[in-house]
């Protein structure tokens, strides 16, 4: 088999061509000598390598490069570098033809090269950019890690062929074995992508966005140190390019019109990155005008929606309408916006990992956060012992660690809870939270942000942090709901990692004795007039250890839940009599039942059934023929009360 002559180049490559990317952006924005002189520094070596294994294309790109930055080395002030991005995209191109593979910013398809353009953005719009990609790509860093730990095996190895001496073969397998495991952790992490890999573009995107539309924008971005999947990570790349865009063509005002309204002209969007229990969290959000809802109305009522279905909608409904897809505010088509596609990339994205999508959008701005679930993610945890249970909690959630004696603990009806800065906080045992009633007596207490406020458990020792690898269950295991997943610890044994929101949930609705009924959930209503329905609903439930009440009609499931008290009820919409519709609204007109949880499961999936589902009250609209067991229990467990 010949030799790869670009095995190391094109490692070497993507890394320059990565921060050239990067650097341009920063230099549009602050004129800088020292950057255009790094940025040369790139473009020099880029070109000497690509020289040396005698890739032409990218030697002729790269000294093009050199004549683009050159006369900015004194450059006052901060000046537009089209031509320069538009050769980061080509190089971008060739290093990805190397790779076999579609480049992270750009694509191999040329640019053309556009001079410098100094002061603010040109009406004209510039050339198209092509859309970026995510790309996994492995860490150089964990790579060599890998590479070191092995070549210290087999250096272990060798010492040990032709020693006699019993004792230091033990010594020298110990240490093999250390190696090993190092090994093991650094392949796992080698399967995680940082989050900030997908900065670089959407910085990108906003820039060009911003400029095709004579507006500014500063791009923010956080928690890129985060690591997730990179399928993930690659999954949502494309509804995170979308939002970004949306976000400066259809919120960020025009600098006047900013400054009228007594914001500053540069307008703002930020993505932050965090990891929620076992979900990782990504929100785009900026500081323009907000989604015109009532915009949004009229754009409904032109794509065929009724007058008076259309006036009846709230705004919740609305924002709905906007995620479905197929409305657009936008009063004409670019290249950028009008299409009304943008937000139904976004909800597709979500549906097809199984997260979900909210909005918050006012004056001060759009919020839109995608959630989805992440089965393998890499996370700071204090490691803690309770009873004789090990047990880690995600470092991002443990507000403080404190022994027990240094604090103020207050015995209730309700329940324990520790003073602290003239706040009652509920405190639990985790020992007993996790069933084991062996512990001996707590001596220190983590207190724990959770989604609904902060929780205390007391353990029997804080051990540590560890940086760990984290997987989740799969769905419906026989697992204590407090576990978010399992990473392994030194000695390659599985060791629990705590899900924070749960804990604290537990702990805030723990009784003074006994945690057990607390975390139970409660039984499930399946309301179908379809025999097969209700016992493929009835069979997937149980399997995921729920219990499960059947009704045929409407009227009979009305008189079970006066009868019983349900963690949610899944309901069909056509039946004899009444109908799915009508039955939630029956619900949410009684006060008891108001806030009891209800889905949709049906065949009907015209946009008015959807819309009309959303109207009464449903919290979720399962479609049968697009049926999946997974996206239903994933659904269910957002849902079910306990």
């Amino acid at each position: 088999m010949a030799k790869d002559p670009f095995k190391y180049f094109r490692i070497e490559a993507r890394e320059i061509v990565d921060a050239m990317a990067q650097g341009l952006l920063d230099l549009e924005r602050t004129a800088s000598a020292e950057l255009t002189s790094r940025l040369l520094r790139l473009a020099h070596t880029l070109k000497g390598a690509a020289r040396i294994v005698g890739h032409r294309e990218l030697t002729e790109l790269a000294h093009e490069m050199e004549d683009v930055l050159a006369p900015l080395r004194d450059a006052p002030v901060p000046q537009r570098l089209d031509a320069g991005l538009a050769l980061v995209d080509r190089m971008a191109g060739h290093v990805a033809a190397m790779q076999g593979t579609e480049p992270a910013g750009g694509s191999a398809a040329p640019v053309a090269a556009q001079p410098p353009v100094a002061g603010p953005a040109p009406a004209a719009e510039p050339p198209a950019v092509p859309e970026p990609a995510a790309i996994p790509r492995a860490d150089p860093t964990a790579v060599d890690d890998i590479l070191a730990g092995l070549a210290e095996m087999h250096t272990q190895i060798r010492r040990l062929r032709g020693v006699d001496d019993l004792g230091v073969v033990e010594q020298r397998l110990d240490q093999l074995d250390r190696e090993l495991r190092a090994v093991r952790q650094d392949v796992e992490r080698l399967r995680l992508v940082a989050a900030s890999s997908s900065f670089t573009a959407l910085e990108r995107t906003a820039r060009d966005a911003a400029h095709a539309a004579g507006k500014r924008v500063a791009f923010v971005g956080t928690g890129g140190d985060v690591r997730a999947e990179a399928h993930v990570l690659a999954t949502l790349h494309g509804a995170l390019v979308q939002l970004v865009r949306n976000a400066v063509s259809h919120g960020i005002e025009l600098p006047a019109e900013r400054v009228a309204a007594g914001k500053p002209p540069e307008g703002r969007v930020t993505i932050a990155v965090a990891l929620d229990g076992s979900r990782i969290a990504i929100a785009c959000q900026d500081d323009g005008r907000g989604i015109d809802l009532e915009a949004v109305r009229r754009a409904a009522i032109r794509r065929g929606l009724a007058e008076d279905q259309a006036r009846a909608l709230d705004r919740d409904q609305l924002i709905g309408l906007v995620l479905r897809g197929g409305l657009t505010t936008a009063r004409e088509v670019t290249t950028h916006a009008g299409r009304g596609i943008g937000l139904d990339v976004v909800r597709e994205a979500a549906q097809v990992l199984g997260g979900e999508v909210t909005v918050q959008t006012g004056a001060a701005g759009t919020a839109i956060k995608l959630v989805v679930p992440t089965s393998v993610a890499a996370v700071s945890v204090l490691v803690v012992s309770a009873g004789d249970r090990i047990a880690a909690i995600p470092l991002a959630a443990v507000r403080r660690v404190a022994r027990i004696a240094k604090l103020t603990i207050v015995n209730g009806p309700g329940g324990a809870s520790v003073a602290l800065d003239d706040v009652a906080i509920p405190l639990a045992p985790l020992a007993r939270l996790l069933g084991d009633a062996s512990g001996g007596t707590p001596r220190t207490v983590v207190i724990i942000d959770g989604h609904d406020g902060a929780a205390a458990v007391s353990v029997d020792h804080a051990l540590g942090v560890d940086e760990v690898v984290v997987r989740a269950l799969p769905a419906g295991a026989p697992i204590d709901p407090l576990v978010w997943g399992m990473a392994l610890d030194a000695e390659g044994l599985p060791r629990p990692v705590l899900e924070p929101g749960v804990v604290v949930a537990a702990v805030r609705m723990m009784p003074a004795e006994g945690a057990a009924e607390a975390l139970r959930p409660l039984p499930i209503l399946v309301v179908d007039d379809s025999l097969t329905t209700r016992m493929l609903e009835q069979s997937i439930l149980e399997s995921a250890g729920y219990d499960v009440d059947l009704a045929c009609s409407a009227e009979e499931g009305l008189d079970k839940v006066a009868q019983r008290s349900y963690g949610m009820v899944l309901v069909d919409v056509e039946m004899p009599g009444m109908d799915g519709f009508s039955f939630i609204t029956e619900l949410r007109a009684q006060p008891e039942l108001a806030a009891l949880p209800a889905v949709l499961v049906t065949s009907r999936n015209r946009p008015d059934d959807l819309a009309r589902g959303a109207a009464v009250g449903a919290q979720g609209y399962v479609i049968k023929g697009e049926f999946d067991q997974n996206k239903l229990l994933d659904l269910i467990r957002r849902l079910v009360r306990r």
